[in-house]
């Protein structure tokens, strides 16, 4: 496969290395390394975007703006092939090759609320930068992805035709799910209010998203491949979701389940550097809840694929993602504990 893509971007194939790269779950990826210079080649996975090219336009769109208005910023899009294309769509899947950027590097976890801060600075300066460009102009890469309240119906039909044995042994968490939605009802006075404009969004906005310099300052944000219309909402609660918890998803001892405070903090200092004057102020009201709308989304996400015997997520082991939901609820319920300090 590598002797058939390489020397499209005028690499050859036995002047390089290639390694696996990362640890993403998504798209495949590798570092190719030459005598003069280093790249991450990707390979698309095109079972959840279902139309790459989509993406490759909305990163193009991007890259042409940037370009004229902040040609400074650190914009890592794809190298274009001998023939001028930035995606490949070849018999072995859609590829594209990115620059690697040197003295970078990514984490896959939070150690201190410095980092949470940065990361929150570089996914705010990515939406400000980004604030006049119209975002109807981008293609929806995973078509409803945070649309709460087709997650609640989707939930709701699970609950109907889930077997008896599982809705038994979620009966716990499917009530606090149900007892829970206000969550749903904010989140549609959200979309039908004017005040709350369609921005550029990551809504991938977990840590190692971003990369780092040699001083652990951030760079940049990088795997755009979710960047579509959206509320700022999904990227301040995806950073709180994933960065708040000492604990991750998969932790089933909920004693373990915490919220910690001084990242909170830094996640609204770390963004809000960048957007205060951005967001409207009917947007600000909204910066705790963002909070409870991803935390919520993701437990009823994990229930329903729970009560649809896991064709979505998948399992590793048996109740597999009843855990997942009753960690993301544990995590909501320590969340609401805190709101109002919050």
């Amino acid at each position: 496969m590598f002797e058939n893509i390489l020397p499209l971007y005028g690499l050859s194939s036995d002047k390089t290395t290639v390694k696996l790269f990362g640890d993403g779950l998504i798209n495949h990826t590798w570092k190719v390394s030459t005598d003069t210079q280093n790249y991450i080649l990707q390979k698309v996975n095109n079972d959840v975007f279902k139309t790459p090219t989509d993406i490759d336009e909305n990163i193009s769109l991007i890259k042409e703006y940037l370009n004229v208005k902040y040609p400074n910023y650190l914009f890592v899009s794809p190298v274009n092939t001998l023939s001028g294309e930035s995606l490949l769509d070849t018999d072995f899947g859609y590829y594209r090759l990115f620059p690697f950027v040197e003295g970078s590097t990514s984490h896959n976890s939070l150690t201190n609320k410095s980092e949470a801060y940065e990361a929150a600075k570089q996914f705010g300066k990515f939406s400000k930068i980004l604030a006049e460009f119209d975002a109807e102009q981008l293609n929806i890469t995973i078509p409803n992805f945070h649309n709460l309240k087709l997650r609640s119906e989707q939930f709701a039909e699970a609950c109907k035709n889930a077997a008896a044995d599982r809705l038994e042994l979620a009966k716990e968490s499917i009530e606090f799910i149900n007892e829970n939605k206000s969550i749903v009802d904010t989140y549609c006075k959200i979309v039908e209010n004017k005040e709350i404009p369609l921005r550029v969004i990551h809504h991938d906005t977990k840590i190692n998203n971003v990369l780092f310099d040699e001083k652990n300052n951030g760079l940049c944000v990088i795997d755009l491949d979710t960047v579509m219309p959206g509320y700022f909402i999904s990227d301040v609660g995806d950073m709180m979701r994933t960065y708040l918890a000492v604990a991750s998803e998969e932790e089933t001892d909920l004693s373990k389940i915490s919220i910690r405070k001084e990242f909170f903090q830094a996640i609204y200092d770390g963004y809000m550097d960048e957007m205060n004057d951005v967001l409207t102020e009917t947007e600000k009201q909204y910066f705790t809840y963002a909070g409870k709308f991803i935390i919520y989304m993701q437990a009823i996400r994990f229930l329903a694929d729970y009560l649809q015997n896991d064709t979505y997520y998948g399992a590793k082991y048996e109740g597999h993602n009843l855990n997942r939901a009753k960690n993301q609820i544990a995590l909501l319920k320590e969340y609401k504990k805190m709101e109002g300090e919050l």
